[in-house]
């Protein structure tokens, strides 16, 4: 389990507060999708618990265990990242991109050991790109390239797989194949999934659960389907919208009709 409590954060030499006292908890085999509109704190929020912004004030725990203190190298064991978008400085092979990965398992003077290397292609096989594995990185589709970080992070046999806006250069096949895929993932290796998203049908359809933010506060978390409501939504994004359910699912979208009759 994944819990965070009271997270508080500013940038230095900034009065206000990034983050407000951002509290919730992220289980095992599940999805938790952060949700809320550009500069809500999404982002800052992976930064805190990942460790890239260390003067936040609050707890991070795995499994009740405090990890605030650990290094950037230990929190590389409980935490994997998948990017919004990665640009390699070489055009590594989509393997060599994938081993990476396992970074925090080799010393400072070694190299990636036989271990390492069927780790990577296990999850090659796993997420379904082991026949592009000779190609070069840059050379891939946007979907291929997420799918590629994705095993990269997998590699890592961290519990924690936080994913930050993983769909958010792709289109709309391809984003349901990776939000398919993750959910799929996730559910069999009983990962605790933290992800970040724009849009709320697709939080609505592949999260266990939501924290809706809003200028660094929590809105509302919970279930999607009593979380995504007309009236949560409206207040969040500052626009007229309705909610229909279809198939246990909340669906959104925007009042248009004033619009058309003009």
């Amino acid at each position: 389990m994944l819990e965070v409590r009271d997270l508080r954060f500013r940038h230095k030499g900034q009065k206000e507060e990034v983050l407000k006292g951002i509290s919730f908890v992220a289980n095992p085999g599940e999805i938790t999708t952060i949700l809320g509109p550009n500069g809500a704190g999404k982002s800052t929020i992976f930064k805190c618990i990942t460790g890239i912004w260390r003067n936040y004030q609050g707890d991070i725990l795995i499994n009740q265990k405090k990890i605030d203190n650990s290094s950037f190298r230990k929190r590389a064991r409980f935490f994997s990242v998948v990017p919004q978008e990665h640009v390699p400085p070489f055009s590594y092979s989509v393997f060599d991109v994938v081993l990476t990965g396992r970074a925090s398992y080799v010393g400072l003077l070694s190299s990636p050991g036989k271990q390492d290397y069927l780790k990577a292609e296990e999850v090659l096989k796993l997420v379904g790109i082991f026949h592009i594995k000779d190609v070069p990185y840059t050379k891939i589709s946007g979907g291929e390239r997420q799918l590629t970080l994705i095993a990269r992070a997998l590699v890592q046999e961290a519990p924690v797989i936080i994913l930050d806006e993983p769909i958010s250069h792709l289109d709309f096949r391809n984003q349901f194949l990776i939000l398919t895929k993750i959910k799929k993932i996730v559910k069999e290796r009983k990962l605790i999934a933290l992800m970040s998203l724009h849009d709320p049908n697709l939080a609505s359809i592949f999260s266990d659960e939501v924290v809706i933010i809003k200028k660094g506060k929590i809105i509302h978390n919970g279930d999607p389907r009593e979380v995504l409501t007309e009236e949560v939504l409206r207040d969040v994004y500052e626009v007229k919208i309705k909610v229909i359910n279809y198939n246990e699912v909340n669906l959104v979208f925007p009042e248009i009709k004033e619009k058309w009759e003009k």
